[in-house]
């Protein structure tokens, strides 16, 4: 199912596809039994694949859906059952990327201060601390641009996971949207 929610999900220009393979395991990971809101997507997409109009392969998916006790009210509530689990990868998402802000930026600036610092002790001392004083500068001058290097990362991460999570949330409003409309 991975691959098939992939091709569902995935295909709007532009997302990232750590983060796509990321969020449509998380759904595959929690697929409730039975056919419901992401078997019914599946087909739904394998009918507009065949250019048949949304509102004709709405009702027809749903048709075929309800021969295996599929409601309209399991659908929307499966949808959000998977609105769910995305917020939730989310969030988990949203801790692991303040760790890593923690651990490569905050750990680095308090390396600087720490260093900036112990300029200050070294210049007071005699000049044989000159040579100590230089080295440790070359190292908070490297130490900028790595911190600006990491939370350049850090932040376009971060803006690839929150385009493609709202993507592909977008896309179940729709959906939900259109099952309401055409059902």
């Amino acid at each position: 199912m991975q691959k098939n929610l992939k091709d569902v999900f995935g295909t709007v220009h532009g997302l990232d596809d750590k983060s796509v393979e990321f969020l449509t395991k998380a759904l595959s990971k929690n697929n409730l039994p039975g056919f419901d809101y992401l078997e019914f997507v599946q087909s739904l997409r394998a009918l507009s694949d065949m250019d048949m109009a949304e509102d004709t392969a709405i009702k027809s998916a749903f048709a075929t859906a309800a021969t295996v006790g599929l409601t309209k009210e399991k659908l929307i509530q499966s949808a959000k059952h998977y609105k769910e689990v995305l917020s939730n990868e989310r969030t988990q998402f949203e801790q692991a990327l303040q760790n890593q802000l923690n651990k490569r930026v905050k750990g680095k600036q308090q390396e600087v201060e720490k260093l900036k610092v112990q300029i200050e002790k070294w210049k007071a001392q005699i000049a044989k601390l000159v040579a100590q004083v230089e080295k440790s500068q070359n190292t908070i001058d490297n130490a900028d641009s790595l911190i600006q290097a990491e939370m350049n990362k850090i932040e376009k991460t971060k803006d690839a996971f929150e385009f493609t999570y709202q993507s592909i949330a977008n896309q179940i409003d729709k959906d939900v949207q259109n099952i309401d409309l055409h059902l």
